[in-house]
């Protein structure tokens, strides 16, 4: 693989740029940089370091991946941005690095798509195959587990877990945990229903859908206590695996569930 630089991009000596990489007019890639093999980084980009890029990343114009935090109590340490493969950075996002008083780390992992103007803040972690439609903006120290969506606008307070298969509605403000499967929307968000589209788009059978949506009600629609939801949960999970992350979402939140 060839790797393809303009002229006019400015490249630290220190970064390391792998094979098959190409880079647009005017971006700038910082000392400390990674770049993996197959990466693909327009023009006008801004890159900073300590990050370090998989492989096969497409990174958008006018972008900054990799720079420090306002977060006032970062004070210029030495932190990291880790992203994994595959991953598609559309134009203006921004993504920061973490602060050593946490993570110490900001992390991405594979296969996803952050779209435009999205935020993602200090020491988030972002799993695999999630979607951050335009201008959504993650506080610090925010996690969003796989197969996730966010449609555009959506905001969520820091220290907040997005459960697996999660959906956002459209300008959701979010300042509790989502548990996995579950569709919230509106300001304060509000639990709706399961996301039974986009599990059905997974490959779930009709049973295990039926199954994560007894769940559902199970916490949303019988009053129960959380500790009295876990139980049913408990007796649920002998019919099927899938109600396993129900459990870990109820059992893991530190800030409670969106209700």
């Amino acid at each position: 693989m060839q790797t393809n630089i303009h002229p006019t991009a400015i490249i630290d000596d220190s970064a390391v740029i792998g094979a098959g990489v190409t880079i647009g007019p005017y971006s700038v890639i910082g000392p400390g940089v990674e770049i993996g093999d197959g990466c693909e980084i327009a023009s006008h980009v801004v890159l900073t370091g300590p990050t370090r890029l998989g492989r096969n990343n497409r990174i958008y114009q006018f972008a900054s991946v990799g720079q420090d935090t306002p977060d006032k109590k970062y004070q210029g340490e030495d932190t990291t941005l880790v992203v994994g493969d595959n991953n598609v950075i559309r134009e203006g996002v921004t993504i920061h690095r973490g602060t050593v008083q946490d993570r110490g780390e900001t992390t991405i992992g594979n296969d996803n798509l952050i779209m435009a103007y999205a935020h993602v803040g200090h020491d988030s972690v972002i799993g695999n195959h999630t979607i951050l439609v335009n201008n959504v903006a993650l506080a610090g120290h925010v996690e969003i587990r796989d197969w996730a969506i966010l449609s555009g606008f959506s905001l969520v307070h820091q220290h907040c877990t997005i459960g697996e298969h999660a959906f956002t509605g459209m300008g959701a403000a979010i300042g509790k945990d989502i548990p996995a499967y579950v569709m919230v929307a509106g300001n304060p968000a509000e639990a709706k229903t399961i996301n039974a589209e986009g599990l059905r788009r997974r490959g779930f059978s009709r049973d295990d859908i039926s199954l994560i949506n007894k769940a559902y009600k199970i916490v949303y629609r019988r009053g129960l206590t959380l500790q009295e939801a876990l139980e049913a949960l408990n007796e649920l999970r002998e019919q099927s695996d899938v109600v396993q992350p129900w459990i870990d979402s109820l059992k893991n939140s530190t800030r409670g569930i969106v209700r």
